[in-house]
């Protein structure tokens, strides 16, 4: 049974850093159990607002509803309330219903809405669309603003209105009079993350917008890093943010524009480059070649972004960064 109720959750996500644990899989291609509880007992020990398991960097295209819902119970039981879990529905909406009623029968604390299959939609479909899913569970439910699915500031607000479950609104388009429009209508009603990849290259002139924090999918392998950088943006630490950019993560968006789809492949690259192998990405994704790889794990070392690393903040420090802006 979930722990918050959905407007506490929205309190508990939206002034901490997010993230999307990858998923791990065997040789042949099955989930890693022990893995991803490895992965998640760590990337719990860091105080973050929450972890969204069976995601975009979780592969949750690739997963069967099956494997999504005990991805998403593993999470659960192996983060033991240190922070939030959330679930993902996508597919059809049927298949969404179905993913949202799993996620919360494994203890899920909340809900992201991924855009529905491939067809395109207008605004009424979509409200019916998410809309059903809201009506489907007591989580606490968050829409996606990307693809097929671009949500109208009126939508929006006719979604709030209908659903009281209904509490976040993520954005991976970047039009900013698009969001001026959700925010302006919709005002603390919701709270508002950022999802463009990769999100640290948007968080500081998001924050103008509203959106308090943002999904980091390199918080997977340089856990410390993504928390400093995240306590540099809601400190509007401008030259502090630019550093950062400059050091890692704009050559680090060189390796991931080197091929479609290594926006995934590169965190998995990652994670092994940190000695922390999570296996191989499933197809239609492609793993990083070796020269990718290597280069990676040498701009891990030249920018001093390692797990432990000198130079990168221990945990005890950016969970008090954290603490303060939240409190």
């Amino acid at each position: 049974m979930a722990t918050y109720a959905p407007q506490e959750l929205a309190v508990a996500l939206k002034d901490g850093l997010l993230s999307f644990p990858v998923t791990p899989f065997t040789a042949d291609g099955a989930i890693d159990e022990q893995r991803y509880r490895d992965h998640i007992d760590w990337q719990s020990s860091f105080r973050i607002g929450g972890l969204f398991a069976a995601g975009g960097t979780g592969e949750g295209f690739s997963l069967t509803p099956q494997e999504s819902a005990r991805v998403v119970r593993l999470a659960v039981e192996t983060a033991a309330g240190r922070t939030p879990v959330l679930g993902s529905a996508g597919g059809n909406t049927a298949q969404a219903i179905d993913n949202a009623r799993a996620a919360q029968d494994a203890g899920a604390e909340g809900l992201l809405l991924l855009p529905p299959y491939l067809t395109e939609a207008d605004q009424d479909g979509l409200l019916e669309h998410a809309s059903a899913v809201c009506a489907a569970t007591d989580l606490g439910v968050i829409v996606y603003n990307r693809g097929n699915a671009i949500y109208s500031a009126t939508t929006v607000a006719r979604l709030a209105e209908r659903h009281p479950n209904f509490i976040g609104f993520k954005d991976a388009i970047g039009d900013i009079e698009h969001l001026t429009r959700v925010y302006a209508t919709n005002g603390d009603r919701l709270f508002y993350l950022g999802g463009l990849p990769t999100a640290e290259t948007y968080a500081l002139p998001l924050l103008q917008l509203g959106m308090s924090t943002y999904s980091s999918a390199m918080y997977n392998f340089v856990p410390e890093f993504a928390l400093e950088f995240y306590r540099d943006v809601r400190a509007l630490n401008h030259a502090a943010v630019t550093e950062k950019l400059r050091r890692f993560v704009l050559p680090y968006l060189d390796i991931r524009d080197r091929t479609k789809g290594y926006g995934v492949s590169i965190v998995k690259g990652g994670m092994k480059a940190v000695g922390r192998d999570m296996g191989s990405v499933r197809a239609p994704l492609q793993d990083l070649t070796t020269q990718d790889l290597a280069d990676l794990s040498a701009l891990i070392d030249a920018a001093g972004v390692r797990p432990g690393a000198a130079g990168a903040a221990p945990a005890s420090t950016a969970d008090a960064a954290v603490d303060t802006l939240a409190g």
